[in-house]
């Protein structure tokens, strides 16, 4: 690394990593943790040293039409990109928590090569035989977390428009599962769905 180029801010928690000697450096993140209904899906992503995009951000903060297009310069880019999904089923089973991290282990389990590191955004993977970095509000201060966001964004997205196509009464296309007042709204007058999570407390609007 020459040190008379600066590291961009979202690339400095991967440059200390792979400077530690982590040659494969794998971001993850979910989508889908808030939602009354639909799967949660988490994703993971690994770049070569050297790749980089200065508009991927947290997938929060990028509106859809920019996420598709960075979406496919991900998967264009990316050294490999993982995806994990958890539906409804499940996370009533257990809890959104441990569904969130099965999926985040399923996503990573479907790399190839493994990754060294893993950084993720948040609270530490268990259960994970990897080594790994748990950073808060991690989407936002580090490029393959970022990455993962963007791609655990858009997938989910693009299976809530398929269920819309199921389920058109609810309107899952526009909120995506979550509990606005329109979703509200249809659940008191159809009632739940299939993919709807039994456990979630319906917000009193």
């Amino acid at each position: 690394m020459n040190p008379d180029i600066p590291i961009h801010p979202m690339l400095e928690i991967e440059t200390a990593i792979r400077e530690s000697g982590a040659d494969w450096i794998a971001g993850v993140d979910e989508a889908g943790r808030g939602p009354l209904a639909g799967p949660v899906v988490a994703a993971a992503v690994i770049f070569r040293p050297g790749d980089f995009h200065d508009r991927v951000r947290d997938s929060k903060k990028i509106r859809p039409c920019e996420r598709d297009s960075l979406y496919d310069w991900i998967r264009g880019n990316a050294a490999c990109v993982g995806v994990g999904i958890v539906g409804p089923e499940r996370i009533d089973e257990t809890n959104i928590l441990q569904a969130t991290h099965a999926a985040m282990r399923e996503a990573l389990a479907s790399l190839s090569p493994e990754p060294r590191h893993i950084i993720v955004d948040g609270r530490p993977i268990p259960r994970a035989s990897t080594p790994q970095t748990a950073v808060i509000r991690g989407d936002a201060r580090c490029f393959s977390v970022a990455a993962a966001s963007i791609i655990a964004k858009v997938t989910r997205d693009r299976l809530m428009a398929e269920y819309d196509r199921s389920y058109p009464q609810y309107g899952f296309a526009r909120h995506k599962g979550y509990g606005t007042r329109l979703h509200v709204d249809a659940i008191r007058s159809h009632g739940l769905c299939p993919i709807h999570r039994r456990t979630f407390r319906i917000p009193e609007w």
